[in-house]
């Protein structure tokens, strides 16, 4: 059904940090684990988010990011990157959001856990590389990852893997729903596409509902961390 190593698993408490000259929280600073964790509904032992409005909650648990990005985004930032770069969890080979779709199930160690969204990147990847257009940047090139939300409690470990156990019918990927919320905003079709996919979050449902109604939605905050523009 198809699977995926975990190159890393990562975790973080908040921290504050100096940006625009004013303090911020986040938790995207997070450090790699070589010991199993334990995953509950909401995240992995260590880990936690510092905005509970746009991170983490049951839906939003395990944020996971393709290690195949990594060589792009090095040489946009000019740096080496370590794992965790983009403040995920899981640190994986082999699941593209070209080929993981919303409602996908894996298992996952003794966890069993769903794709809920794509990651809708914030501003706190500019707060980490010191880069005004990172999150407009990783959204446009639809390397975004993605979220799980844990359907099974358990304990986790690099060696496990992530093996799909049910690949949703509907087959909408993760990059297919970045194109519509991002892109191609005047797609109701393809919202209503979307919207046939039960598993998806209610966040994301909640969006597209409101495009449907024709009720504009600003994400100019999560970008830039600032009210409009």
């Amino acid at each position: 059904m198809g699977q995926g190593e975990i190159i890393s698993i990562n975790v973080g408490k908040p921290v504050q940090v100096q940006f625009n000259n004013k303090e911020v929280s986040t938790g995207i600073f997070k450090t790699p684990s070589d010991e199993p964790l334990f995953l509950s509904w909401l995240n992995f032992d260590g880990d936690g988010q510092a905005d509970l409005v746009h991170h983490g909650g049951r839906e939003k648990a395990v944020c996971v990011y393709p290690y195949e990005h990594y060589p792009y985004w090095e040489r946009e930032l000019d740096q080496a990157l370590g794992y965790s770069a983009f403040g995920e969890n899981l640190t994986t080979r082999g699941l593209l959001e070209t080929e993981v779709c919303i409602g996908d199930i894996f298992q996952l160690g003794e966890a069993i856990v769903q794709v809920s969204q794509p990651r809708q990147p914030c501003f706190k990847l500019s707060v980490k590389y010191g880069a005004p257009d990172m999150p407009l940047k990783v959204q446009k090139t639809g390397y975004t990852g993605f979220y799980f939300r844990v359907l099974q409690e358990g304990l986790v470990s690099k060696s496990a893997g992530l093996i799909r156990t049910h690949r949703h019918p509907l087959g909408i990927t993760v990059s297919y729903a970045n194109r519509i919320m991002h892109e191609e905003k005047d797609n109701l079709d393809g919202v209503r596409k979307i919207l046939e996919v039960e598993e998806l979050s209610e966040n994301w449902r909640k969006t597209f509902l409101k495009r449907l109604a024709g009720t504009a939605t600003d994400t100019q905050e999560r970008l830039t961390g600032q009210k409009g523009e």
